[in-house]
């Protein structure tokens, strides 16, 4: 029976990227949507509907995944051995001078919080599996060029939270990576629009690739794949997130 792949943020385009990589290496997807209308324009953009079940869910609430997990475990849905989570979207671009507390929580909520919602309420399902399973999160470069700083506070909580995940799934199951992404990806129909091209867009069909190969390769563990530029999709590179002690 094919593995599945829980995808979290199905409906952005990494998201989307990530169900087409998850598809083409015949795995199957359950993808959490916020509604039919969502699902509908993720289908659109991967181009089928074969291989993916979607439940309706708010994932920045506290009990969004969790409630999906629960259904999984009550076989309403079927079981998945992998996650990839790509939860986020809100690009605040008020100064860190001028950012309200209403806006700070926003871009936190959305943009970190999500993802350690997704992260506690699978991992924990993962670890009973006997096979090995894979969790793989998505940052980016933001976070170290601080452009936006409230989007970009955010994935410098995510880069923490994934070197806790990496020390904590260290001798487990769970084969948790970080994919850090410095460029911009585009759904493949708007990746070809003047603006898109001019600013150097990817395809998420072609950036589907790096999480295919992240999914077949057993020693990408523990590790921040780095994500500079369009030839890091051809060829693979990573470190290990492990921390190491002073420099």
């Amino acid at each position: 029976m094919p593995e599945t792949v829980l995808v979290v943020g199905a409906t952005g385009t990494i998201g989307i990227s990530a169900i087409i990589g998850a598809l083409r290496t015949k795995r199957n997807v359950l993808a959490i949507v916020r509604n039919s209308t969502s699902a509908d324009k993720m289908f659109r953009h991967v181009g089928t509907r074969e291989g993916i079940t979607t439940v309706e869910a708010n994932v920045i609430s506290e009990h969004g995944v969790q409630g999906v997990v629960d259904k999984v475990k009550s076989g309403e849905l079927p079981a998945f051995q992998h996650v990839y989570c790509a939860v986020g979207g809100v690009k605040t671009v008020t100064p860190l001078k001028d950012l309200t507390t209403a806006e700070l929580m926003e871009n936190f909520d959305a943009n970190y919080v999500a993802n350690f919602y997704a992260y506690r309420a699978t991992v924990p399902y993962l670890l009973t599996q006997s096979n090995p399973t894979t969790w793989t999160l998505i940052t980016g470069a933001i976070g170290d060029a601080g452009w936006w700083s409230g989007p970009a506070m955010t994935q410098g909580a995510l880069f923490s939270m994934g070197v806790a995940a990496e020390l904590e799934n260290r001798e487990t199951n769970v084969r948790f990576n970080e994919m850090y992404l410095a460029f911009l990806v585009n759904v493949d129909e708007d990746a070809v629009k003047e603006e898109a091209v001019k600013m150097g867009a990817i395809k998420a069909s072609e950036f589907a690739k790096v999480y295919e190969g992240i999914l077949a390769r057993d020693e990408i563990k523990g590790s921040k794949v780095l994500l500079y530029g369009p030839d890091d999709i051809k060829t693979l590179r990573w470190e290990s997130k492990a921390w190491t002690g002073p420099r």
